[in-house]
């Protein structure tokens, strides 16, 4: 009981194996909550636990490379029971559990901060996010032209969509706009674009894990997790309460994650606003304001931690089984276009690599962040993160992922407007 596949005990892990094969055979797959918590652990954490033991792909994060994309295969193959597929991609759809888990990691890692820490890492990380994505546009575009790719095509379908912040706040709004201003159906430019995205995404994981290899073998070049030289622990110094923290101040760390999730989602009905970025800059202000007593700030660590141990596998095979389309994955390498992609997330990191001792940040953290500007969202960071053992950088990711990639849009929209 004492060994684990992932957090689940062997005979438990076992045990639930034989449980689904049972449920499949006389049809009794359902939709309620304890099967799809079932079905995605099992699948997750089996992934997951292959892919950090295979030679090679475990010094890259493997495990979270394959349950990031291996499930969209096994759903393409129909290896996969569909039932299974359903079950766990209505509950994925209708609970919108990616949104929760991205407020109680951004929500538990900045409450669990220090101030100073904190307020100096949002300022400084904008340096190498600038630096990378000027020479993302640059070399990706330039790449893509020598490949012999149309220029306006490798610009405007590949490297934009690549740092465009993700499916939902990214390549839709980028697309309806381009339809708008060229007049052409908006689902051919979202399948035109969705290639790019996927492949961008893989490369960064990849690279990530390749980051966080090199960080180990040069210590000097890493934090382990901290952003900034002279920072013990990105997270702070801890309250001496969480040593003895309980449930209810946990619980009560949990239910401010989901009233600033609310407050962010609220504002994005009335206002338009991102939610996940409202509700980052909402839990910044609390701290700053010194609104957020030492026993949430304990209870928020343990959220944070919860949320990063038991979620994270699980929801990177849901969004990758019911939100990773298998033949708009396999479109992306192509072999022009795969260099191109490559090319545009490659310059991307070593922009904000080398940029990062500029503004006295370590080299690895600023990178890794720096290359969630090219990822699909939410589930995007969480597969970079997770494949770099950095997931306590996500409140920066947010700001690569969500304010770069509105940022990318608009620009790439104004230059397609004054080109046409």
């Amino acid at each position: 009981m004492d060994f684990d596949i992932g957090i689940i005990p062997l005979p438990v892990y076992i045990l639930m194996i034989i449980l689904m094969i049972s449920f499949t055979a006389i049809n009794g797959i359902t939709k309620e909550l304890a099967m799809v918590i079932a079905i995605a652990a099992t699948f997750a954490f089996t992934l997951g636990e292959i892919g950090n033991r295979l030679p090679l792909l475990r010094n890259i994060g493997g495990g979270a490379v394959l349950v990031t994309f291996v499930p969209s295969l096994l759903g393409y193959l129909g290896w996969i029971p569909q039932p299974m597929t359903d079950s766990v991609g209505e509950f994925f759809k209708t609970s919108k559990i990616l949104n929760l888990f991205i407020a109680a990691v951004i929500v538990g890692s900045i409450l669990s901060m220090d101030r100073s820490l904190l307020i100096k890492g949002f300022l400084k990380i904008f340096a190498p996010l600038a630096a990378g994505t000027v020479c993302a546009g640059i070399v990706g575009t330039g790449v893509g032209v020598l490949m012999g790719i149309d220029l306006h095509q490798t610009f405007f379908y590949i490297v934009v969509p690549i740092m465009a912040g993700g499916v939902g706040e990214g390549a839709i709004p980028l697309t309806i706009g381009y339809s708008q201003i060229l007049g052409h159906d908006q689902g051919e430019m979202l399948a035109k674009v969705m290639p790019a995205i996927m492949v961008g995404n893989l490369t960064a994981v990849i690279l990530a894990g390749l980051l966080a290899n090199l960080g180990n073998r040069l210590p000097h070049l890493s934090g382990n997790g901290v952003l900034q030289p002279g920072a013990e622990d990105l997270l702070g110094k801890q309250p001496k309460a969480e040593k003895g923290c309980d449930i209810r101040a946990v619980a009560a760390a949990a239910i401010v994650a989901v009233m600033l999730y609310l407050v962010g989602v609220l504002m994005h009905d009335l206002m338009k606003w991102p939610a996940p970025v409202v509700m980052l800059f909402l839990a910044v202000l609390l701290m700053l304001c010194h609104l957020i007593s030492p026993r949430i700030q304990a209870g928020s660590a343990v959220v944070y931690k919860f949320a990063l141990t038991a979620m994270a596998f699980p929801i990177l095979f849901t969004f990758s089984l019911v939100l990773t389309p298998w033949e708009s994955l396999i479109a992306g390498f192509a072999p022009a276009n795969l260099i191109t992609i490559v090319a545009t997330v490659l310059a991307m990191v070593t922009g904000g690599f080398f940029t990062a001792r500029f503004v006295n940040l370590y080299p690895v953290e600023a990178a890794i962040v720096t290359s969630t500007h090219s990822g699909m969202g939410g589930a995007g960071d969480i597969a970079i993160l997770t494949a770099s053992n950095r997931m306590r950088l996500m409140p920066f990711a947010q700001i690569a992922t969500r304010i770069g990639g509105g940022i990318t849009v608009a620009i790439a929209l104004i230059l397609m407007h004054l080109m046409y």
